[in-house]
């Protein structure tokens, strides 16, 4: 495909509107209604969201991670505390968060800082994974060059046999971060690219709701 081609990839929005009037006074409960409405629409794997990150150095990196959990107290995922995002959260405890529902013309934009969850959260969580889940996160040390696939299909082969009928141990690298929101924006796709922007900051213990220009 040439660029021109896709410069001209476009859509015109028109399923929903978003005004002040018809959000929530708390920007979590907004996204928790959003997200049952993500989940009711069908829409394959909604709790997956980009996760943005920076090293001490400013230099931005950002892949897709999977929401496990979402409270008063803000958003929340699990990975390896030795993989990139890790590294880069113990230098900069800061993120930012998008969750993109193409089928509803919503994009939810989160900024905050971040903070790892206690161990026994982690051990709860990571006791419910499945075997074989327990079993990777024990054979993969993220983010670290590995020689060949088959060299961590052996390893995980020998932990699979290791550990059949055993409790499977939480690695110490490995556990929760719950993302403490300071800014939500909540984004609705409108005609003629006049979209719907309405964004939540906390100011204090308050949260300010204003509309943005698209």
């Amino acid at each position: 495909m040439q660029t021109k081609e896709i410069a001209g990839l476009r859509k015109n929005y028109t399923l929903e509107t978003l005004d002040r009037t018809d959000v929530d006074s708390n920007p979590v409960q907004q996204f928790k209604y959003w997200f049952e409405q993500a989940v009711k629409s069908e829409i394959p794997e909604p709790n997956a969201m980009v996760l943005a990150t920076a090293s001490s150095s400013g230099q931005p990196r950002a892949r897709v991670v999977l929401l496990k959990g979402v409270d008063e107290r803000g958003f929340l995922f699990y990975t390896n505390y030795g993989s990139n995002k890790g590294k880069e959260l113990g230098e900069n405890p800061k993120a930012s968060l998008c969750f993109n529902w193409l089928e509803l013309e919503r994009q939810v934009r989160i900024d905050g800082r971040v903070e790892k969850l206690p161990a026994s959260e982690s051990d709860a969580y990571f006791n419910s994974r499945p075997f074989e889940s327990r079993i990777g996160a024990l054979a993969s040390h993220q983010s670290a060059v590995v020689g060949d696939r088959q060299q961590l299909e052996t390893t995980y082969e020998q932990l699979l046999k290791e550990y059949e009928g055993k409790d499977v141990p939480r690695p110490e690298s490995w556990g929760g971060y719950l993302v403490i929101p300071e800014l939500i924006e909540f984004w609705q796709g409108r005609p003629g690219r006049l979209h719907d922007r309405i964004e939540y900051k906390l100011e204090g213990q308050q949260w300010t709701i204003r509309r943005l220009s698209p």
